[in-house]
């Protein structure tokens, strides 16, 4: 499940954790989304300095039919 961690410098006690099965993150006139199943959930200008990272533990590729 794709999960992202929002990090705002200097201020650790605002940190955010994102997860979500459908969770994509994008980048617009200036802003991240993070989008789910229902549309946006999260929106941080690119002025507000913070560092976003994907941090979900990869996922296995299906078995494949040989």
């Amino acid at each position: 499940m794709p999960a992202y961690l929002i990090r705002r410098p200097g201020k650790p006690i605002d940190d955010i954790l994102i997860a979500g099965p459908n969770l994509t993150l994008g980048f617009t006139n200036g802003w991240a989304t993070l989008k789910g199943g229902a549309g946006i959930c999260f929106a941080i200008p690119a002025q507000a300095g913070a560092h976003i990272e994907r941090v979900d533990e990869p996922q296995e590729p299906a078995p494949t039919k040989e």
